[in-house]
């Protein structure tokens, strides 16, 4: 709309130069045409009285009657002389011509003064330039506000898209409208925002119930399977093809608990808020890991960092960008934990940048195919910090991999 405004304004203007322009030319045409005239028709009642010999008196400069002996060109032009009633020079339209009365020849000149007109032309010029002007104002004014009147609906209904979100089960204050067209795309979105969010309900609920069916089939899969391990005689061949369902089934089960995690952050079924020592909890993190011979994370701390949010998403968090460091650093360099005042960065050493960072976040989004996992854990881990506000960024420096969390506007507990 604001495209719009600009565009008359641009377009009034516009309008009013050229057709000033246009209307000074024009003016001044016909007011020199009605000078011309007046002059041609004072030369008529000249001659006309020379030849019925009646006196004509010469009125310097207006009109000037000379005997001269040889005849010249009809003159017409712009001159200027000196005006004794004004006593100062001024421009005049001067015709002059020569006639033959009665044997004698006589120079004939008229004028009349151009200033007069001129003034008229500039008094028109101003008046039409501050009529216009103040139409465009009044007009653009005018359509401003009916413009805004008018689209006020179709502007309040995109706020409220704006605000749209899928897991939400606020509906939507939209707003009706006089414009068919208006109230036809509010139908439109209504029944779109309808359809999208049951589609999204019906999907939650699949995945929740797939989810959930699926673990007693697990659990009595690995119990089958314990009971052939241990109360039969395997061979070799057979306990190494065991063991490989045995690692497929732990992980069906890894990839279960992680959509049943995610669904319910989806669901806003952690509702519960507790001061949670991040300092702490990684510090704890990282000696469990020693313990499984994984010696080489460094933690960096100067501060006790202590976030509001539920205490087992906090190790979510931390244990799946932990793991993903640890799965990521091929050599088993070192792995840098960064503590600062409201933020926790991790730090792993890595060959190359990533071919898509951009979808770093996404479900089941792997970079590279030959490490194993179930692709949802930095996505976890993005739902974790989208839930209470937090920012996590990342960048590859100097060969390392980092991510950032930052809990720096929302999350940071008052210590």
């Amino acid at each position: 709309m604001q495209k719009t405004s600009k565009a008359f304004l641009l377009t009034g203007l516009l309008l009013t130069i050229l057709s000033s322009i246009s209307l000074y030319f024009y003016t001044k045409k016909l007011l020199q045409d009605q000078v011309e005239e007046s002059l041609y028709s004072t030369e008529a009642r000249v001659v006309d009285a020379l030849r019925d010999d009646q006196p004509v008196f010469s009125v310097s400069p207006v009109i000037e009657v000379r005997k001269v002996d040889k005849t010249g060109k009809k003159i017409l032009k712009d001159t200027i002389i000196y005006d004794p009633s004004q006593d100062e020079m001024e421009e005049f339209r001067e015709l002059s011509t020569y006639e033959n009365i009665g044997g004698q020849l006589y120079q004939i000149t008229i004028r009349d003064l151009v200033v007069e007109s001129g003034d008229i032309l500039v008094a028109i010029i101003i008046s039409y330039i501050l009529i216009f002007v103040l139409s465009v104002l009044f007009l653009f004014f005018f359509n401003t506000n009916r413009n805004i009147k008018l689209w006020s609906p179709f502007f309040k209904n995109l706020e409220q898209m704006k605000k749209f979100s899928i897991s939400s089960n606020e509906e939507l204050q939209l707003v009706d409208s006089d414009v068919l067209e208006f109230s036809e795309l509010k139908e439109e979105i209504q029944l779109l925002t309808s359809k999208v969010r049951n589609d999204y309900q019906n999907l939650k609920q699949f995945t929740e119930d797939v989810s959930h069916e699926m673990q007693t089939p697990l659990a009595i899969i690995q119990a089958k399977i314990d009971n052939i391990i241990n109360e039969h005689h395997i061979n070799d061949k057979q306990f190494e093809q065991i063991s490989s369902i045995q690692k497929d089934i732990q992980r069906l089960k890894h990839l279960n608990q992680r959509i049943t995690l995610l669904t319910k952050i989806d669901n806003n079924q952690f509702v519960k808020v507790e001061t949670v020592n991040i300092t702490k909890l990684l510090a704890d993190k990282v000696e469990t890991f020693k313990e499984l011979q994984i010696d080489y994370i460094i933690l960096h701390s100067k501060t006790d960092l202590v976030v509001s949010m539920d205490s087992y998403l906090a190790e979510i968090l931390i244990n799946n960008l932990l793991t993903n460091a640890i799965r990521h650093n091929t050599l088993k360099k070192i792995i840098s934990v960064t503590l600062m005042e409201n933020s926790l960065m991790f730090s792993n050493y890595g060959k190359t940048p990533l071919l898509h960072p951009e979808r770093l976040f996404q479900r089941f989004y792997r970079e590279v195919n030959s490490v194993k996992s179930t692709g949802l854990g930095l996505a976890i881990v993005k739902k974790i910090c989208d839930l209470y506000g937090f920012k996590i960024r990342y960048n590859f420096q100097d060969s390392y991999h980092i991510f950032e969390v930052d809990f720096k506007g929302n999350g940071v507990a008052d210590e």
